[in-house]
């Protein structure tokens, strides 16, 4: 980990080193072929890729994962993980269902109602990654939402082991949440498959999910057939702590950051060297106990820690960051959430440890990265709604209205918008 003492705002963007590069053009190329077989190809490329690409041979027959294997999946999971799960489900559901809102319904002048209605997305598909650990966790911050919202047509795509099968606990998890339309197919192969529709898997009317970078560039170029939840990136945490922070508190979450990928990034900001020093010293401890060693020595490369000199200074850090989770450990963190504009979720306190909102707190984990925080929010409710205008005008209202929609038509050349007006106002 690098230290930075009092580094100037102009030296800010060049020690966190988020440069954004642009993707591979091998990546670019191998995703646009991918998209262009299957849509194409439909079932068939998808199988062929399925065996190319995963090692594993299906019939379309096998793509969707059967109902009575969803149902057996549980008996293949300890209770104590199954209890685990129905706990963060309930959390997340809580949280999420109090997102719900009625309509807006506004009479701007009388006679004239103007209305807005919050309606669910007919049809989700939700990707969630397999990769090196099978990631049920975003099922359920994936899955529960779409349900709370009522979307009608909610899939999984997931990637199959080279046996064919899917982890138990992602078709447990699944099947709690009442999503039983699961496929096996992963990778760009999978963002394809729904947004263009191959036969077997259907198309649907937005994609949601994290992935590796052909995933991430998938969604990207299928932007012009389906929606996407948002831009996706590498993993980040950066923690605002002053010496109220304890220093193994501060350590654990930098490394469980760090574990998610070589990518990932971690940053630390502090106006206390001493508890830069205790950090730097308890992440050389915890680091001899864990299993991703090998990920963790990539990732801590690009992590950081700096010495600011106010607390301003480092609120203003992070607003420029924007970082996907902040964590905030000060002797007032409420006082110091108040300068923060740009995060995707914010942790508050010694113990608010940012594992809670990746798994059972009850926030959403899908998030902005890579500086999308700034103009971009995290899955939510309203992520699966969408907003649909209504108005209704009477005849007296058209009165009053009319003349004032007239003039602006007229005044941009367009006599039929104003005729519309007219020949209601002049009817008997």
């Amino acid at each position: 980990m690098k230290i930075y003492r009092y580094p100037s705002v102009t030296e800010w963007k060049t020690i966190l080193g988020r440069q954004k590069t642009g993707v591979p053009d091998a990546v670019k190329t191998a995703v646009s072929r991918i998209i262009s077989d299957v849509r194409e190809g439909g079932d068939e490329k998808v199988l062929g890729y399925i065996k190319s690409l995963d090692g594993c041979d299906l019939t379309a027959d096998r793509l969707r994962v059967s109902e009575a294997e969803i149902a057996a999946a549980g008996a293949a999971l300890p209770e104590d993980l199954k209890k685990a799960i129905v706990a963060a489900q309930a959390n997340i559901r809580k949280f999420h269902t109090a997102q719900q809102t009625g309509d807006v319904v506004v009479e701007t002048m009388p006679g004239v109602i103007c209305r807005q209605k919050n309606i669910p997305i007919d049809r989700v598909g939700l990707y969630v990654p397999g990769g090196t650990a099978p990631l049920f966790s975003t099922v359920l911050m994936l899955a529960v939402p779409a349900v709370a919202a009522g979307c009608r047509k909610i899939i999984i795509c997931t990637p199959p082991g080279k046996d064919g099968n899917i982890a138990p606990v992602i078709l447990y998890t699944a099947g709690l949440c009442g999503v039983t339309e699961i496929y096996r197919v992963g990778g760009a192969v999978a963002i394809a498959a729904m947004a263009c529709g191959t036969g077997t898997i259907p198309k649907v009317d937005k994609i949601f999910g994290p992935g590796n970078a052909y995933v991430t560039e998938a969604k990207q170029q299928i932007s012009s057939d389906c929606a996407i939840d948002m831009p996706a990136g590498p993993s980040e945490v950066m923690i605002i702590a002053d010496d109220t922070a304890k220093a193994s508190f501060v350590a654990a979450d930098f490394l469980s950051q760090l574990e998610h990928g070589k990518d990932s990034q971690a940053v630390l900001l502090s106006t206390s060297e001493n508890l830069i020093g205790a950090v730097e010293a308890e992440i050389r401890r915890q680091y001899s106990c864990l299993s991703r060693k090998g990920i963790i020595d990539v990732s801590m490369e690009k992590s950081i820690a700096v010495l600011c000199a106010s607390e301003k200074e480092m609120t203003d850090f992070a607003n420029s960051y924007a970082p996907e989770h902040l964590i905030i450990v000060t002797a007032d963190c409420h006082r110091t959430l108040e300068g923060i504009r740009n995060a995707g979720s914010v942790f508050l306190g010694n113990y608010s440890t940012e594992s809670a909102g990746d798994y059972a707190s009850g926030t959403n984990h899908t998030l902005p990265t890579s500086g999308w925080a700034a103009s971009c929010s995290g899955v939510s409710l309203s992520s699966f709604m969408k907003k649909m205008t209504v108005q209704e005008i009477t005849r007296a209202g058209l009165s009053s209205l009319g003349p004032v929609i007239e003039k602006m038509a007229l005044a941009e050349g367009l006599d039929a918008h104003a005729n519309a007006v007219r020949v209601r106002i002049m009817s008997t």
